[in-house]
């Protein structure tokens, strides 16, 4: 019998980043391989293959290798070949992916643009110094490792310069120079302050940058995009217009100088990105890049010339398919623009508007990320955005005007956030100590995009002297994109910083609030962009703490109603038995066999509650949805990767509460939680704390909305500080802690609260009440 053929493989590595941009950009990416009839394969490292779940959703596999390391990308990918699984096309999608994917596609002997090459491109000082010797206009540039290189770089040249990190993305850590006194400042945004960084003579012109795809070996232009971008001292990108109004001569000059560069730099595979500048001396190149340009650009070009599939030309050239693609194309005969918002730095108060310009006909793409509550830092790179909006209109003026008048029209209100004041209370500041420990889970733990076999456990205890007076207790696991040993640092930073603004109200008035010192201080961490899984590490020890010296229990510190008896959900994760023993199950979905599960729900006497993990689809959806209105689920937990379907299936589910749980991490993510959905999954581990889940939980109380309390696999103690808001949730999803410890599970449990602090977890039997027994 001969062996049936494997489909031809797109292997996309690096997958999607976390932004909603990046995102998009991979979905796209692979939905026209799967057009093409081409199986598609993603790596990713493998917190981000856990943070982008659409992206693994639109893959058939996905594989955690870390494409940072492209030598290893490229031996893994060999060795899938020397076993049969060999690509007939590797690609990517992300900046920081490119030298991979150029490696893998050596290995293999498959097209793709030389790693030398790429490897040039992707340092700038290289880049730079590439197309000088190749005769075009170039900056003076130097790699520098300390300030004293710097200053004597601007002694010996004419400012104004630019500071910039030698291999960076998203305007990171880029920065305007006057004169030596503004390096100090410069020097302190950079990404990595131990790494060389460039400092480099100010262009000063219009910029703008040319977008393009490889077909044969050659560069194609398929439009010039003029960009906006704020003041300086930053040089952050706030809107672009596609086609650039240029002159007709300007054009010609542009893109006959991009396709000359690239030649030049040896590139000749897939898309290209090449930023410019037109200055009184003519044309200047900047950054090179071998992927789409963003800001959207990517939905940008496919209206102004309708029918083009970018990443489906790369494709067709690749594999050897005809390409409808002329050497000179005509200007496009209509025109995009984007815009992002620039709300003042604050806390959020209000937002008006934005329901108006979402529904606008000529819209193509809006995003809005922040809401009540949400503090909004300052506009100082691409990844401070908080929203976009993107339109299509027949001329570039009017669709660059449309795209300011709709931003202009979200009117945002914003209140200071006053920074913590450090208050020197001597021998009354206690000393932090953050322990780290590596351990194995007592089962592994099957979701819809991978299995986890360990965490990290952390803890952090404030102590004075020997004695512990406050401490947190949380478990990091990377494939849920946790970094302990990060999450350590940055929890050990925090928390010195606040111990000794912590004081101010315990040793202030009389009457003083306890807690507001440490609730003003996370939410400054939070708006300085200190992780979530770190903020809830130093709340729990400083509630601990405070709680402690009131004599009180947390929840009764914060005002919360006595936490009852706390009855679990049953956590099933991907192929484990189901039990049937009319405890409510949580059933974990999103895979391959989701039909053959629901179809052995079919009489279960027990509340179903059903968690996809965003993975199914439309056409998912509209295959499954009679055995779901049979079913009739309690509650529906992210189903599908698409918001958009959210309506219907509320309409085909009307007895069914639909919450989202994955990316809702915010006041803004939870007010979209509510409103599209009816509900939403809080996790004190994606919100930084109970004081932030408190106030989501209260907002969607008073909204009607459902609610569910839920969990990562962490550590009893954690469980049981989640816990006390057990009583404002419909719904309890607490059980993380049974693959952690050797707690043996349980349907339900209380909480011990007779000891001022964090209470524990109480296995006192339950009452006798018909209930299940414990397993």
């Amino acid at each position: 019998m001969s062996a049936v053929p494997h489909p031809r493989e797109l292997l996309l590595i690096g997958g999607g980043g976390e932004m909603t941009l990046s995102v998009d950009v991979a979905v796209q990416a692979l939905e026209q391989a799967r057009a093409r009839g081409l199986r598609t394969h993603v790596t990713n490292r493998a917190d981000t293959l856990a943070a982008t779940p659409a992206v693994t959703a639109a893959a058939d596999t996905a594989t955690a290798v870390d494409f940072a390391r492209p030598g290893d990308t490229a031996d893994w990918a060999a060795g899938r070949a020397a076993d049969g699984e060999r690509p007939a096309l590797v690609f990517g999608v992300r900046e920081m992916a490119q030298e991979a994917v150029a490696a893998t596609a050596h290995a293999l002997e498959l097209p793709g643009n030389p790693p030398a090459a790429v490897r040039r491109i992707r340092t700038k000082d290289a880049c730079r110094a590439a197309l000088a010797a190749a005769g075009f206009r170039q900056p003076a540039v130097r790699v520098c490792r300390d300030e004293a290189e710097a200053r004597a770089f601007l002694a010996a040249t004419a400012g104004p310069w630019v500071v910039k990190p030698r291999d960076g993305a998203d305007s990171a850590g880029v920065r305007k120079v006057t004169g030596p006194d503004d390096l100090p400042a410069a020097l302190a945004q950079l990404p990595d302050r131990e790494a060389p960084f460039l400092v480099e003579e100010f262009v000063d012109g219009r910029e703008f940058s040319v977008e393009g795809v490889f077909v044969g070996g050659s560069p194609r232009v398929l439009a010039v995009t003029a960009k906006e971008k704020l003041p300086p001292p930053y040089f952050v990108e706030i809107g672009h217009v596609l086609p650039a109004d240029l002159p007709e001569e300007n054009r010609r000059s542009v893109e006959e100088t991009v396709t000359a560069a690239l030649t030049a730099l040896e590139l000749r595979f897939g898309l290209f990105h090449v930023e410019l500048w037109l200055t009184a001396e003519g044309i200047v190149l900047g950054e090179v890049h071998v992927r789409i340009g963003g800001g959207w650009i990517h939905r940008m070009l496919p209206h102004v010339r309708p029918g083009l599939e970018l990443y489906g030309t790369v494709y067709d050239d690749a594999l050897g398919l005809p390409v409808d693609l002329p050497v000179r194309l005509p200007a496009p005969e209509r025109a995009a623009a984007a815009r992002y918002f620039a709300p003042p730095e604050g806390r959020v108060t209000a937002v008006s508007g934005w329901d108006a310009v979402r529904t606008h006909p000529a819209v193509l793409h809006a995003e809005l990320r922040v809401g009540p509550g949400d503090v909004v830092p300052g506009f100082r790179s691409g990844g401070d955005r908080v929203g976009a909006v993107v339109v299509g209109a027949a001329t570039p003026a009017e669709a660059r005007e449309l795209a300011r008048e709709l931003v202009a029209s979200v009117r945002f209100t914003v209140e200071p956030v006053e920074p913590v004041k450090a208050v020197d209370m001597g021998d009354d500041v206690p000393e932090v100590r953050v322990d780290l420990e590596p351990r194995p889970l007592t089962s592994s733990f099957r979701i819809s995009h991978m299995t986890i076999e360990t965490v990290d456990h952390l803890r952090l205890r404030l102590l004075q002297g020997e004695r512990t007076v406050g401490e947190g207790e949380i478990t990091a696991d990377s494939g849920y994109g946790q970094d302990g040993p990060a999450i350590a640092a940055e929890a050990e930073a925090l928390a010195r910083t606040l111990a000794t603004a912590c004081d101010d109200a315990h040793h202030g008035a009389d009457g003083a609030d306890p807690v507001a010192p440490l609730r003003a201080g996370l939410e400054k961490a939070a708006a300085d962009g200190v992780g979530a899984p770190a903020r809830m590490l130093v709340e729990m020890a400083f509630l601990d703490r405070a709680a402690r010296r009131a004599g009180v229990p947390v929840w009764r510190l914060l005002g919360l109603p006595e936490p009852g008896r706390v009855r679990l959900l049953h956590t099933v994760p991907i192929g484990e038995d189901i039990p049937l023993d009319g405890r409510p199950l949580k059933i974990k979905l999103g895979g391959a066999d989701d039909e053959q599960i629901l179809r052995s729900l079919l009489g279960v006497p027990a509340p179903l509650i059903l968690d996809a993990n965003r993975g199914w689809d439309r056409q998912d959806w509209e295959r499954l949805r009679p055995l779901l209105a049979e079913l009739a689920p309690a509650v529906l937990e992210d189903p599908v990767r698409d918001p958009a379907l959210l309506p219907a299936i509320r309409a085909a589910l009307p007895g069914t509460a639909v919450v989202l749980d994955e990316g809702i991490a915010t006041a803004g993510d939870a007010a979209f939680a509510v409103g599209t959905a009816g509900g939403l999954n809080v996790k004190l581990m994606r919100f930084g704390g109970i004081l932030p889940a408190l106030d989501a939980l209260t907002d969607a109380t008073e909204k009607g909305a459902a609610r569910m309390l839920g969990c990562f696999l962490e550590p009893p103690r954690a469980i049981a500080y989640a816990a006390q808001l057990a009583g404002l949730c419909d719904w309890s999803d607490l059980d993380g802690h049974f693959w952690v410890s050797d707690d043996r599970p349980v349907p339900s449990y209380g909480l011990d609260s007779d000891a001022p602090g964090i209470p524990r977890i109480a296995y006192t039997p339950e009452p006798a009440r018909g209930e299940a027994a414990a397993i």
